[in-house]
């Protein structure tokens, strides 16, 4: 079932181009603001969370089953999260802005321990560092937070590159098309804000 196979010229998986296809479109719904994009985070991340271990990629296959707990949290917030009424667009104030920064930060020097401590991958910290900034840009995204894209911006800059040298290809393109997701949502919601403001 996950024998090699070549899609756009790279080689790829079975297995990875279901999680491609899934994690795309859990950012497309994600952009539109539209809930059942959590569903689709949560069989991407079971899949992805396979794909991850077979690299070696400890911290993201960690992540994938936080991704799941969260996404169920961000089902939550987004249907209940503002009591009586739907949980609406903001930004960060800026004691929000250092506590997030502060949390990626905490969090890369932990995980990045953890990693190259107790487990043999080759890349402990840009794997604990991603870790770390995904957590904080999903927290941020459930919460429904402008600058969750930001977070996603940065984290998919740099996971493009991680991804090529783990030689997860197509996981790589996919990060790129976050990229330009993450740029498209980011104006997208600091429009509705704006707005609503």
């Amino acid at each position: 079932m996950n024998e090699p196979l070549a899609v756009l010229g790279f080689s790829t998986t079975p297995l990875e181009l279901i999680s491609f296809l899934l994690a795309a479109t859990t950012v497309l719904l994600n952009i539109r603001q539209k809930h059942w994009a959590w569903l689709f985070s949560i069989v991407s991340s079971a899949t992805y969370a396979l794909v991850f271990f077979d690299a070696k990629l400890y911290g993201d296959m960690g992540l994938q089953f936080v991704f799941i707990g969260a996404s169920v949290w961000g089902w939550y917030q987004w249907l209940h999260g503002a009591g009586d009424q739907q949980l609406v667009v903001t930004r960060l104030q800026r004691a929000g802005r250092g506590w997030a920064i502060a949390a990626w930060a905490i969090g890369f020097v932990l995980l990045s321990q953890f990693l190259d401590h107790l487990t043999d991958t080759d890349v402990p910290h840009a794997d604990g560092f991603l870790t770390a900034g995904s957590l904080v840009g999903q927290l941020l995204l459930g919460r429904k937070k402008v600058e969750n894209w930001l977070v996603w911006i940065v984290v998919d800059v740099l996971y493009v590159g991680l991804y090529v040298y783990k030689g997860l290809m197509l996981t790589a393109l996919l990060y790129a098309v976050f990229v330009v997701l993450a740029w498209t949502g980011w104006r997208a919601w600091s429009n509705i804000a704006r707005r609503d403001a």
